[in-house]
């Protein structure tokens, strides 16, 4: 059952870049859980044991001291046993409170603490699942069927204690079988855990260098902004690599994570652990945080040519991390100095300095940065893919390896190398290269500060944005006056600024603002009246020539929005959405011809019960509703009596539903111009409805009409002119759903037929 992965590796500089990272991927460090906690009511002495292995410690150290020479060699903490555990070999069921419980206690002599990954993990809903120490000091979870993941597996973070339990909870009717399995198992004998004892003689908590400066000293406060981006990668029993999250163009927060491409192993089974550090330069302490991870992510781009590698992480840090997404420079001119923000040797975070401008080399063939020293700090194992920021706090690189490196408390002296951004930004395809993801807007920009917090202030720098325009679709012809807010991101007072504005591809037009504004303060400026068109509306600002000079900051000097507006007759219509447990796994969204007109969700979760009211301004025509739900329960009725309705201005039902799998639909039309009603006894007819195969449509009053049929997309598929009184559709070849037959007569009138294909 156990197989303890111990290799006694003869390292040099080379075969560490080929062989460090190769082991098998657990995380260590609790990630996003959903809340609640385990049933400690329950004696640890009545659950099935299952012990570990003792471990070799003389070994470990003796290769330890061997491989905590080499930053491009992962930090070792724990040992990795193979196991193979799941719920039907191992551990033991119960039933209790009309729920089914399986638990399994972890035995480990003398560990600190204990992690594990599960090769299979998909919950239904309602499973839960905990780990906690037989001390009941330490817990995590639970996790759930929302931490289910694409690849089907999920690694949970270190319990700390030598004897931890397993404990799986669900209700007695469920919709699948759920399915989980241990194959590793994390024995810590240097504990990343802030609980861990401080009497162990190596662990993260003030092992690296006495040359390492902490990130919350003196030295770092400059730096406190991009030091939210800097997290730990851990992988199985290693403290891999430390990476960033990286800025896009859209500035949408998508958590995309820079890191090295030889710390390359599984990167949906690494945890990305934030905000690992401690207050002040005091190293040695046990609490610095470890709660803030995130468990997964997808790898998206990377090359041996610079050494890069860039992750998707699977889901965006919450707000409580408090992050930052560091901005970039892919111009490749070199910098004036540089810094480091790292983890070495699994440590908390630490800050390193190089005065002086590096050099381009071509280093075990990859293009880098070469620093020849560092002046103040230094990196280590375990700093590996780390960001280095220019003199305007933008990433130029990420470490490759080098030779620097502690001697007593000041650095060896020795040199580090980092591939180079710029290099990194072009390549053959999206998945050798940045600039695809980094730049989805095509702005062709090769700077870009942080987000949400800028990466350097520049003396001059005005930006502006547009309010006080419609973000959706917008009913009636009414003129409306827009505004803008200019902001002064700059240092010096902002006493000037050319306001340029363009309506719907109009000539650009001018405003000279005046005024006071300190550095953040901002002003509302009001444009000239805007006169909408039938349809697509677009507006384009910019802000220049501040105080009379160039703005130094060029990419939040322009903004452009754009809506769409009906200057027909429009109808007031309503969404009711009455939300489960689950809202956030509720999207929807309301479309035209294919065209989406109005979206919604997700919404928060454990509100069941609360009713969503969306307003929805129509013009005539014919709509498709779509709601979807994630998980593929729909909205009712298991966890909450979920609905959803359509009302009319009426105030009349147009159509409802809730009970549905991945997604539930409508397809309705308005008719608000003044057209002819088409008598009912005239009315087309269709059959057979559903249809498998053809159907007939009978329209003998309808001959000379335009037919369209639109599909559930809103996409329309044909337009032919009815010539019989009976017209035969095939549809065999149609794909399963609801369509609009839509007809238009110069004298009856609009008529809209409902067809479902099975």
């Amino acid at each position: 059952m156990f197989n303890i992965q111990i290799a006694s590796i003869q390292r040099s500089l080379c075969t560490l870049m080929l062989i460090a990272f190769v082991a098998s991927s657990i995380e260590v460090t609790s990630q996003v859980s959903q809340g609640g906690k385990p049933n400690w009511n329950v004696n640890e002495e009545s659950i099935p044991a299952l012990r570990m292995p003792a471990i070799d410690r003389e070994a470990l150290e003796t290769q330890d001291a061997i491989t905590d020479q080499y930053k491009e060699a992962p930090w070792r903490f724990g040992v990795e046993f193979d196991v193979d555990i799941d719920l039907q070999s191992e551990g033991v069921w119960t039933e209790e409170f009309n729920v089914r419980v399986w638990r399994l206690r972890i035995d480990a002599s003398d560990a600190l603490g204990l992690s594990f990954f599960f090769d299979e993990y998909r919950l239904p809903k309602g499973g839960e699942l905990f780990i906690w120490n037989v001390n009941r000091t330490d817990f995590i979870g639970s996790f759930d069927h929302r931490n289910n993941k694409e690849w089907g597996s999920l690694a949970v973070g270190q319990t700390v204690g030598t004897s931890v339990v397993i404990e799986y909870r669900e209700p007695l009717i469920v919709d699948f079988e759920v399915e989980l399995h241990v194959s590793k198992v994390i024995h810590s004998y240097r504990s990343i855990h802030r609980y861990a004892e401080s009497v162990q003689n190596r662990g993260p908590y003030g092992t690296s260098g006495n040359c390492n400066i902490n990130i919350n000293c003196p030295e770092g406060a400059a730096w406190s902004t991009e030091s939210k981006s800097v997290a730990l990668i851990i992988q199985g029993n290693f403290a891999v690599c430390t990476g960033a999250l990286v800025n896009n163009t859209a500035q949408d927060g998508t958590p995309y994570f820079l890191t090295a491409n030889h710390c390359l192993g599984n990167p949906n089974n690494w945890t990305y652990l934030f905000n690992h550090e401690i207050e002040g330069c005091t190293g040695g302490t046990n609490n610095a945080p470890t709660s803030d991870v995130i468990s997964g992510g997808t790898l998206l781009a990377s090359n041996a040519g610079s050494d890069f590698a860039l992750v998707e992480l699977s889901e965006t840090p919450p707000a409580a991390y408090d992050v930052q997404y560091s901005g970039w420079d892919a111009s490749g001119v070199e910098p004036v100095n540089l810094t480091g923000i790292h983890h070495p040797s699994g440590d908390v975070k630490k800050i390193c300095f190089d005065e002086d401008a590096p050099s381009e080399q071509n280093t075990g063939g990859a293009a880098v940065w070469y620093i020849s020293e560092w002046e103040e700090g230094v990196t280590e194992p375990g700093s590996s893919g780390s960001p280095l920021y220019d003199q305007n706090h933008r990433i130029v690189g990420q470490l490759y390896g080098g030779t620097a490196a502690c001697s007593g408390n000041v650095n060896n002296g020795e040199p580090d190398w980092y591939g180079r951004f710029d290099v990194s930004w072009d390549g053959s395809s999206a998945a050798t290269r940045l600039r695809d993801w980094l730049d989805p807007t095509n702005s062709g920009s090769l700077i870009l500060d942080g987000w949400p917090e800028g990466a350097v202030a520049y003396d001059v720098d005005a930006g502006i944005q547009v309010t006080g325009i419609p973000t959706d679709f917008a009913c009636g012809a009414e003129p409306f006056t827009p505004n803008v807010t200019l902001t002064n991101a700059g240092i010096n007072e902002l006493v000037s600024v050319t306001i340029t504005y363009a309506y719907n591809g109009a000539e650009s037009q001018t405003i000279n603002w005046s005024g006071s504004l300190a550095q953040f303060e901002t002003a509302v400026v009001e444009l000239p009246e805007f006169v909408v068109i039938d349809g697509d509306n677009q507006l384009v600002v910019g802000a220049t020539n501040p105080n009379g000079t160039l703005d130094e900051n060029d990419f939040n000097n322009a903004a452009m929005v754009s809506f769409v507006t009906s200057l027909g007759p429009t109808i007031d219509y309503q969404l009711v959405i009455l939300l489960d447990d689950y809202g956030s796994e509720v999207t929807w969204e309301l479309k035209e011809l294919g065209q989406v007109l109005f979206t919604g969700g997700p919404y928060d979760d454990d509100i069941d019960g609360t009713e969503v009211q969306v307003d929805l301004c129509l013009a005539d025509g014919c709509y498709i509703f779509e709601i979807s739900d994630s998980y593929g329960d729909g909205l009712c009725c298991e966890y909450g009596e979920g609905a959803w309705t359509i009302l009319d201005e009426n105030g009349a039902l147009v159509d409802s539903g809730g009970e549905f799998e991945d997604f539930d639909q409508a397809i309705f039309c308005t008719d608000v111009s003044e057209v002819l009603e088409a008598i009912q006894s005239n009315a087309p007819k269709v059959f057979p409805n559903p249809a498998t195969a053809s159907v007939q449509l009978d329209a003998l009053d309808w001959v000379g009409s335009d037919l369209q049929v639109i599909d559930g997309s809103g996409k329309v598929m044909s337009t032919v002119r009815l010539t019989d009184a009976m017209t035969v559709l095939d549809v065999s070849n149609w794909s399963p759903g609801f369509y609009l037959l839509s007809m238009r007569h110069h004298i009856l009138g609009v008529c809209h037929l409902r067809l479902l294909v099975d």
